[in-house]
Formats: structure tokens, C-alpha cells, sequence
């Protein structure tokens, strides 16, 4: 009966969505206030039915009740209850389900805390919220219903995907869907300006803190999906250019630029096409990431579905938003007059720069995704786009951001004076080089990667400090500290964003140039040499768990005869899925991990084993943290919680007709 009730809320969501979309948007066209005022209560109520189907999903994943399809498909008795309840989105689904809740959660939140906005767009947002819900909705219940039933329950579940049970993928899949759905808010801020017809300094203030919000969730969202390869697929590496990790990718870059520019209109009013056009793409390719992962045109380990029938369904509704949205911007476009103007010298300009280096790169990220699909149909030829391809064409669009983003925030608004800015920033250019020559030295030779990378790095970080040294202004220590306690969050954030972006660019540069790598067949007790470690297998060992089979190595390392660390590398057999996986042992810290790998036994005798050195491996995920924890310094912003822009027009009752 409770499975019922869950599947009839979702029924009930779909009504409340459908409401949502229509009654708001036709009360905004007449001026009706309560039709306007309709979407606020079918927003919260769209939201508490989600909540409650997705709570009834969830208890029959805890509860093994194998009479829902979904349940028998991903789950197992014998599972721990961590990896029960994550089962509920590690599939197509119950992804589908998460996704439509966390709509109706922003839905909801811009009703709960939307009163700063006009009477019309607070309507309209929400109407396109609305239909939003509705194709989503109406893609999961007639077409993934995760409510099946089985006229016949089996005994017990096929258990989840193996890969999937581990701890960085329970959290990994909710960020990222705070962050993909939550672009979707700009796209109806975009939407609802397009219709009214007027994008000013106030929407750009309301439009940035919803993107903030899904650019931070993102960031979490991406590192953890980062962090999760790393050390559970086994190969040892933080990116591989997949087909799904692009998908999260090149939205994150989009929204990036879309911050960048909401400021130029919320600053100087200018850059308004600009800006609306990429509120559109940002969700645009969170929608195409939605198809990527789930239409099975593109192989990849993260797919949830390998549906080309749904796919299109997906398709459909990317083409429907999509193709409204740009449509009606095109119709609009030419009356977005900019009011700002502004000199080739100026923060305005370096902004233009960053966006376009930001839109290029998502764009290249686009094209070596997709390629293969496109070679495929149009050429009939099976090609394949790996990371030569985007290490080549995307570095240098990076290598040309980091460069210009210090002298960018030192750059008054309007006109400035490039040798003024340089002024201060010499010194810690000097500083910089000075530091990439030294590890260039320190190195030996080899590539000038990881240089480079220093280099870029110390130039964003130190870059970060001067603009906070010179928002401190001038007068002696204790008053330059109380102007920096007082300084607004945003500030604080930019730096700390823009130096947690030059973290990971270091740590990226320093492990693609001085990981090592060996790959031998070592026998039990043998011990052999890895850059400056000794390394002894000393034995290997089945074991029974609960839900799998493991191989279970122990090895001890040792530094000039001096104990390091004992780890112990697995290969697991999940028997119910069939489906073995490799689990790393990894030796963290600060400079290096120190990263082993067991693998098959060998006809000859001895196991097959793996060792990295990653230096600097933990940076690139600090750095995402910290850009990430930089975005919610500036979402912590009072302006940001403060009513914004023109005071809202004279309320009249207009009766409805």
C-alpha cells in the first residue's frame, strides 16, 4: 500500500507542476494577482509530494522489499544499509526521481524566499520552473516509473553495481544534481526576463546568487566524482575525459562565465545579451549531459542507462527548452540595449576575456565529446577522442584564464590603466617566474609542465593576496586589518575562489609531469624498488565479506630502511552481479601519495602488480574545496540577501476575468 502512495504523489506532482507552469504565467500576462500567486503554494506542494515519493523509494531500498522492479534490480539483503539507500540514484530511475525533487526543492526555495522579486517575474520563474517539472515528471512516470511492481517477488535482489558501492559515490550524484538542476534557475531568471522583456542591474543581482549556488554544489559535486576515480576504478588517474565527467564539466565552465558576466550587468548594465545567452546554455548543457548519461549513445562507467528510447524522450525535451529558449531570445535580443560603455582597459573587458576563454573551452569540451557520435553517423567511421586531443586543445584556454584573472581584479570598473595595475603586480610576477625556474632546476630536466604550473599557480595565489592588499587601501597595519574584516564576503570569496583555482592547476601540472609509474609480476616475500621506496608483497589472502569476495595483498613500505606505511591493495568478486572490482590501497599525504594495486595471478607464479608515486595528488581536490568553500564566502554576501534593485511596483488588485 505505501509503494502505491508513493507512486500516487508522484501523480500528485505532476497535477501541482502542471499547475505551477500554467496559472503563474497566464495571472503575469493579465495582471491577475491570484493566479500569480498560485505558483507559491503548487511549488511547496509540488515539493512535499516529491519528498514524500522519494522517502517511500527510499524505505523500500531499506526495507529489501523486492516486490518494486527498482528494488530487485539494485539492490541486495546481504548489501550494507549505506549502500541500500544510495541504490536509490545509483540508477536510472531513482536517479530520474532525484532529479525532479531537487527541481521542486529550488522551485520551492524561490517561492519560500523570492519576495525581493517583482510580482511578474516571481511568477513567470516559477512558471518555467514549472514546465520544467512537467516534461521531467512526465518522462519519469510514463516512461521510468520506479514504482513497477513484480507480479512474482524473487527471493532477493541483483544487487547494485559494484562499482557504485562506495562511500564517494553515496554523496557524489546528490551534489551534482544540486548543481545541474539548480542551473536551471537562471535559465527560467533568463526565460522570465526574456518575456517581460527587461534584464537590468536588479537581475543581475537576482540571477547570481541562484548560479552561485549550482556552481558551488557543482564544484563539490565534480571533485568527488573526481576523487571517487581516483581511487576506485584503479587506474591511478583523476580525469579521464569521459563522456559522463565532460557532461559535468562543460556546464560548470558555462556557469563560471555566467557568474563572471551577471556582475557586468548587475555593475555597469551592460553585457545583457551575452549574459541571457548563457543562463540558456548553462542548463542547455545540463540537459545534454542528462542525455549523454542516460541515452547509452556514448559508452562510458558512470552511464545509468542504456536506453536509446528514452534517449530520445531526453532529446525531445533538450530540443523543446532549448529551442524555446533561444528562439525567443532571438526575438528579443536586439532590445538587451547595453547602457555600460567601457574602454579596452577595464574590468569589464578582462571579464569579456574570461568568458570567452571559458565559452571557447566548453565548446572544445563539446566537440571531442560528441565527435565520435558525429563521425559515426555522418562518416560511418568509429573514432575515438581521448585525452591527447583535449589536453592539447583545452590547456592553452586554461594556461590564458589564469593568466589574466589577477591583473582582471585589479582593474577598476570602466577605464583603467594597465601599467598601474602592473604596478603592483610585478613583483609577484617576479616571484612567480622565479619559483618556476626553480622547479624547473629541482627537476632534472624533463617536461615543462609542472614549471609552468608553478608558475600559474604562485601568480594566482599571490595574485589573490594583492587584491585583497589593495581593497585594504593605504594608513598604517591595524587600519588596513579593520578595511579587510569589514571588506564584503564577495571579495573575500573571489580570492579565495581564483586561489583555489591555482591550487588545482598546480596540483594537476605536478602529477601529469612527475607521477611515476612501475607495473611488474612480484612474487609473495619479494621486494623490489619504487623511486625511493622498498616495496614488499608480503602475502596475499582470500576472504569471505558479507556481499563479496576479496584478494586481500599485504605490503609494506619502507624509506631508507625506515618503516612508511603497510597497505593492504584488494580485488574484489561481487557473486550476485558477477562483477569483479579493484580497490587501491593508497598511502595519502601532503606531497605525495604513495598508490598499489593487486592484480590476477600469473600463470608462472606471483601477482601482477601496480605502483604509483603521485605527487601533489590531494592538491587538486584542496583546491576544488577551496574554490568551492570561495563560492560560499560570496553566497554568504549580505547584498546577496538583501532585496535588489527597484522597489517593487504599487500592488493593485486586478480581478480576474
Amino acid at each position: 500500500m505505501l509503494i502505491e502512495l508513493g507512486h500516487f504523489a508522484l501523480i500528485l506532482a505532476f497535477i501541482m507542476a502542471a499547475v505551477q507552469c500554467v496559472l503563474p504565467m497566464v495571472g503575469a500576462q493579465k495582471g491577475w494577482r491570484g493566479y500569480m500567486a498560485a505558483g507559491e503554494p503548487a511549488a511547496t506542494a509540488q515539493f512535499l509530494f516529491l519528498a514524500f515519493s522519494f522517502a517511500v523509494l527510499t524505505w523500500a531500498f531499506v526495507t529489501s522489499d523486492f516486490s518494486v522492479r527498482l528494488v530487485t534490480l539494485n539492490s541486495h539483503t546481504a548489501k550494507p544499509l549505506i549502500y541500500k539507500i544510495t541504490g536509490v540514484w545509483g540508477n536510472h530511475e531513482g536517479s530520474m526521481l532525484l532529479w525532479c525533487l531537487v527541481l521542486a526543492f529550488y522551485s520551492a526555495l524561490a517561492a519560500w524566499f523570492g519576495g525581493n522579486l517583482s510580482d511578474t517575474l516571481r511568477a513567470r520563474v516559477l512558471g518555467v520552473q514549472g514546465a520544467i517539472s512537467v516534461a521531467f515528471l512526465g518522462f519519469l512516470i510514463f516512461t521510468s516509473n520506479p514504482f513497477w511492481r513484480l507480479e512474482v517477488p524473487p527471493l532477493n535482489g541483483e544487487d547494485l553495481n559494484p562499482l557504485l558501492q562506495d562511500p564517494g559515490l553515496a554523496f557524489h550524484p546528490p551534489f551534482l544534481y544540486l548543481g545541474y538542476v539548480g542551473l536551471s534557475m537562471a535559465f527560467s531568471f533568463a526565460v522570465a526576463a526574456l518575456i517581460e522583456g527587461r534584464v537590468d542591474a536588479a537581475w543581475g543581482r537576482w540571477v547570481r546568487p541562484w548560479t552561485l549556488v549550482a556552481w558551488v554544489f557543482l564544484t563539490i559535486g565534480i571533485a568527488l566524482g573526481s576523487w571517487w576515480a581516483y581511487y576506485e576504478l584503479g587506474w591511478g588517474g583523476f580525469w579521464f575525459w569521459d563522456p559522463v565527467e565532460n557532461a559535468s564539466f562543460m556546464p560548470w565552465l558555462i556557469a563560471a562565465a555566467l557568474l563572471h558576466s551577471a556582475i557586468v550587468v548587475e555593475k555597469r548594465e551592460a553585457l545583457k545579451s551575452w549574459t541571457i545567452l548563457l543562463a540558456i546554455l548553462a542548463f542547455g548543457f545540463s540537459l545534454i549531459g542528462a542525455f549523454i548519461v542516460r541515452s547509452g549513445v556514448l559508452t562510458s562507467v558512470h552511464a545509468f542507462a542504456n536506453d536509446p528510447e528514452r534517449g530520445v524522450y531526453l532529446l525531445a525535451i533538450t530540443g523543446v527548452f532549448m529551442g524555446g529558449a533561444l528562439t525567443l531570445y532571438a526575438a528579443r535580443a536586439a532590445s538587451l540595449e547595453a547602457k555600460g560603455v567601457f574602454s579596452l582597459t577595464s574590468r569589464e573587458s578582462a571579464l569579456v576575456a574570461n568568458n570567452i576563454l571559458l565559452a571557447v573551452s566548453a565548446f572544445v569540451v563539446f566537440v571531442g565529446t560528441v565527435w565520435p557520435l558525429v563521425a559515426e553517423m555522418a562518416f560511418d567511421r568509429k573514432l575515438s577522442v581521448g585525452a591527447p586531443f583535449f589536453d592539447a586543445a583545452f590547456t592553452p584556454f586554461m594556461v590564458a584564464l589564469a593568466a589574466i584573472m589577477p591583473i582582471g581584479a585589479l582593474l577598476p570598473w570602466k577605464r583603467g590603466k594597465l601599467d598601474r595595475v602592473m604596478g603592483q603586480l610585478w613583483g609577484i610576477l617576479a616571484l612567480s617566474l622565479a619559483l618556476g625556474a626553480l622547479v624547473w632546476v629541482m627537476q632534472t630536466g624533463g617536461s615543462i609542465l609542472a614549471p609552468a604550473g608553478a608558475v600559474l599557480a604562485a601568480w594566482l595565489v599571490l595574485g589573490a593576496l594583492v587584491d585583497l592588499k589593495a581593497r585594504a587601501g593605504r594608513g598604517d597595519l591595524s587600519a588596513r586589518l579593520r578595511r579587510l574584516r569589514y571588506l564584503p564576503r564577495a571579495d573575500w570569496g573571489k580570492a579565495v575562489a581564483h586561489a583555489g583555482f591555482g591550487i588545482t592547476l598546480f596540483g594537476v601540472a605536478a602529477l601529469t609531469a612527475w607521477q611515476v609509474e612501475d607495473i611488474r609480476v612480484a612474487q609473495e616475500g619479494q621486494s623490489f624498488a619504487v623511486g625511493p621506496y622498498e616495496i614488499t608483497l608480503v602475502s596475499v589472502e582470500q576472504r569471505q565479506v558479507s556481499n563479496y569476495q576479496t584478494t586481500l595483498a599485504r605490503m609494506e613500505v619502507t624509506r631508507n630502511g625506515n618503516p612508511v606505511a603497510t597497505l593492504f591493495p584488494e580485488k574484489r568478486f561481487y557473486p550476485v552481479a558477477r562483477m569483479p572490482t579493484t580497490e587501491a590501497a593508497i598511502d595519502n599525504g601532503i606531497l605525495r601519495d604513495l598508490y598499489l594495486v593487486i592484480g590476477d595471478p600469473q600463470d608462472a607464479g606471483g601477482w601482477a602488480v601496480r605502483t604509483y608515486i603521485k605527487p601533489f595528488a590531494n592538491w587538486i581536490w584542496a583546491g576544488a574545496i577551496i574554490m568551492a568553500l570561495g563560492g560560499g564566502l560570496s553566497l554568504s554576501d549580505r547584498r546577496h540577501r538583501v532585496a535588489a534593485g527597484a522597489a517593487k511596483a504599487p500592488r493593485a488588485a486586478v480581478p480576474a476575468e
